[in-house]
């Protein structure tokens, strides 16, 4: 006997058992009084024993049929559980959304899409999970997370990448190098001052050592740091001259704490990707999350 026909024979038993009659049961099961009776004696002939008494009022339960139903009842409350779990997941009343990404995309650019979400879904969960992408990618790969938030470009066969924003990294110093407000450099001049970099493997850092190795250069920054944070302060408190990302240092460059430095080549502009798992289902919190950013 199948494990669908074994289901549907305990759901009569139970409800036969719950309503104490048959009529009853069929009729909370959309089903017709002699099915529930076929299937009661089915389930009879399975056990080779009596799970019911019958009488006038209806049906009671045998001793052995009260230990069958003591059994059964914990099933059926277990699966009443789950279909309400479903129903919450569906939509979005309970749950979980783990995101992997960077200090600073997390606080330039996700927190306002991080707190619309939970204020429309306060009873999913938020995990964060900070990291460089090739750390967000291994997390992603591992299962850790439901999807990454990185820098492009991502050349990886078994994700799925969906670009968003643009962003556009630059070099800013603060008013120690006043002198150079306005003034055009060459990467060979930006060079003779000390430059501030992300100490991790990030994408930007990645990208700004393999631009100045095309035009011939080696970048050695004379100061690495481990947040943006830092690389946004020790340019303000005049230590060098940090690369960043412009859209995370607006508001220092609008109330001239900062200033740009002026090149005389083009850094090229970058994407962030919203990472998922090519062929891998998301859950209802993730899709909808991603439909948000998008």
């Amino acid at each position: 006997m199948s494990m669908t026909n074994n289901y549907e024979l305990y759901k009569v038993f139970y409800w036969a058992a719950k309503t104490g009659s048959l009529t009853k049961a069929a009729k909370n099961l959309y089903l017709t009084q002699p099915s529930v009776s076929h299937a009661i004696k089915q389930l009879e002939e399975r056990f080779g024993i009596a799970l019911f008494y019958r009488n006038s009022k209806g049906v009671t339960l045998t001793q052995e049929g009260a230990v069958l139903y003591s059994y059964i009842e914990q099933s059926q409350i277990l699966i009443s559980l789950a279909e309400e779990k479903m129903a919450a997941l569906k939509n979005l009343d309970s749950g979980e959304l783990r995101i992997g990404g960077s200090d600073s995309l997390f606080k330039h650019y996700l927190l306002p899409y991080l707190e619309d979400y939970h204020h429309n879904h306060p009873g999913i969960r938020l995990h964060l999970n900070h990291g460089t992408t090739p750390e967000i990618i291994t997390f992603l790969k591992e299962g850790r997370i439901d999807l990454g938030v990185v820098r492009m470009p991502i050349h990886d066969s078994q994700l799925e990448v969906r670009e968003s924003i643009k962003l556009q990294d630059c070099f800013v110093t603060g008013a120690r190098y006043a002198e150079l407000r306005g003034v055009v450099l060459s990467l060979d001049k930006l060079l003779q001052y000390p430059v501030i970099l992300f100490s991790r493997n990030s994408r930007a850092r990645m990208a700004i050592t393999e631009l100045f190795q095309n035009y011939g250069y080696t970048l050695k920054p004379e100061i690495e740091v481990g947040s943006v944070e830092l690389l946004i302060e020790f340019a303000r408190k005049g230590l060098g001259i940090s690369y960043v990302t412009r859209e995370f240092v607006a508001k220092e460059l609008e109330e001239g704490s900062l200033f740009e430095i002026q090149l005389d080549v083009q850094l090229p502009p970058t994407h962030v990707g919203i990472m998922t798992m090519r062929n891998m289902p998301l859950s209802r919190a993730a899709s909808s999350f991603i439909a948000l950013v998008q």
